[in-house]
């Protein structure tokens, strides 16, 4: 598809160690002429798939949904097709391999990656967070209603969609959360550099971007003027518990905000080891990691456009011929990355994407190839950021804590029945005061 628009700065995060460093990177944001057919009318009673297919139609029946201010959302009942509510580890249990898969601003702009990557999960029965873009829901002609901290009235970084492309997001958000995935935030305007970045908002601000993000899902039903479209089937005020975000900035203001709106993880934090994760502040700290980046003595950050400038030196359309070896570089970062969480100590595995084709998709086939490499293997589960939190939650704090005690790519003495036997009550007491 031919790319027409503005340049921008994306979710990208920060390269570390040897590897490139991007505080802020430009790609193409694609928006496309043309507008998407209408999707059925009335309020989310099943919809999920809207002429998609998949073998999960029937367990998409919603109950009769509840509209929530102005029909843009609705409350429709408990998420379907959610795991089973998670139990402790029994002492000495090998504890699963956690990989979680997440999308920074989960637009749909034509170039089909949305529904691509819903039919994937569907295939290998994971579950994925998206990291929807509040702005994806808002027309260009209503931009002024976005009021984004130490930046123009209407200001944005990443392009606003065309009314087409907002609906098509609209379908596969809806989508998405009735086939069991999870629905956060990537914030609005994406400020990444100068004086108007995230990096410099204040808490006040960060509650300011929140309260905007969260009211154009809330209201896109006003701002659009559309009325044949059926509600986001979900109570957004609840489903909300996460976020990352822009370029990894900004987090140590946003953190106290996040806390107080009773969030349960933040992904925004650069650099991470592949270790088990604590809370900061309350707030489960859920970072990209540094992962083995095949060729080179320095690790990559865990997220698609961090393996792009490791390889093109941010461009985005590099010589085609590069395409085949950088794809399989990409791949087998992140399958090197899995394996040595999974052969060692099970810590959790969370891999960032985009909706993107830079360099000729090779980044979106990358992970495609990655997760059908780690689906099916035993104790592995593709989980969203919010079920995996479920599980630390109700963890022994002590097993949580040795779990914690494991470095990156250090196996458990004596095997896993015996490094998670009963705990010493030194190690329970220890971790009671950590989570004060």
């Amino acid at each position: 598809m031919r790319s027409v628009g503005r340049r921008h700065a994306l979710g990208l995060g920060l390269a570390v160690t040897a590897g490139v460093g991007l505080a802020g990177c430009g790609a193409e944001e694609r928006v496309s002429k043309g507008s998407a057919s209408p999707s059925p009318s009335g309020a989310a009673q099943g919809h999920g798939h809207e002429g998609e297919g998949g073998r999960h139609g029937a367990q998409l029946k919603q109950a009769p949904a509840r509209p929530i201010g102005d029909g843009s959302t609705a409350f429709t009942g408990k998420q379907p097709m959610q795991p089973d509510s998670p139990v402790p580890l029994e002492p000495g249990e090998t504890p699963p391999q956690f990989v979680i898969f997440s999308w920074d601003g989960a637009g749909e702009v034509g170039n089909g990656l949305f529904p691509r990557f819903l039919k994937l999960a569907e295939d290998h029965d994971a579950k994925m967070t998206f990291f929807l873009s509040g702005l994806y829901l808002l027309p260009e002609s209503k931009k002024r209603l976005y009021k984004p901290p130490n930046n123009a009235v209407g200001a944005s970084d990443i392009g606003y969609l065309t009314d087409g492309h907002i609906k098509e997001t609209l379908k596969y958000v809806r989508r998405a959360w009735l086939e069991g995935h999870e629905i956060g935030t990537h914030f609005n305007g994406h400020f990444c550099t100068g004086t108007g970045s995230v990096a410099h908002w204040t808490p006040a601000q960060w509650q300011s971007e929140i309260d905007q993000a969260a009211g154009f899902v809330k209201e896109w039903r006003t701002n659009t003027g559309w009325t044949d479209l059926p509600s986001l089937p979900f109570d957004y005020d609840k489903e909300l518990v996460g976020g990352r975000t822009p370029c990894l900035l900004g987090r140590n203001n946003l953190l106290p905000v996040a806390r107080e709106r009773g969030w349960r993880y933040d992904s925004s934090s650069p650099g991470g080891s592949q270790r088990w994760p604590e809370k900061r502040l309350g707030v489960w700290d859920l970072p990209l990691q540094q992962i083995p980046f095949p060729g080179h003595r320095f690790e990559v950050l865990s997220m698609d456009y961090n393996v792009l400038a490791n390889q093109s030196k941010n461009s985005t359309r590099a010589p085609s011929y590069n395409y085949p070896g950088w794809r399989t570089q990409a791949t087998q970062s992140y399958l090197a990355g899995f394996r040595r969480a999974y052969e060692t100590n099970r810590a959790p595995f969370f891999i960032g994407n985009h909706f993107e084709e830079w360099n000729g998709g090779i980044y979106m086939d990358a992970v495609e190839e990655a997760l059908k490499g780690m689906a099916g293997k035993k104790d592995v589960r593709l989980v969203s950021f919010r079920q995996f939190v479920d599980w630390l939650d109700v963890q022994d704090p002590a097993v949580l804590a040795r779990l914690r005690g494991l470095q990156v790519g250090e196996q458990p003495a004596g095997g896993w029945q015996s490094f998670l036997g009963k705990a010493p009550k030194r190690e329970i007491n220890r971790e009671m005061e950590t989570r004060r």
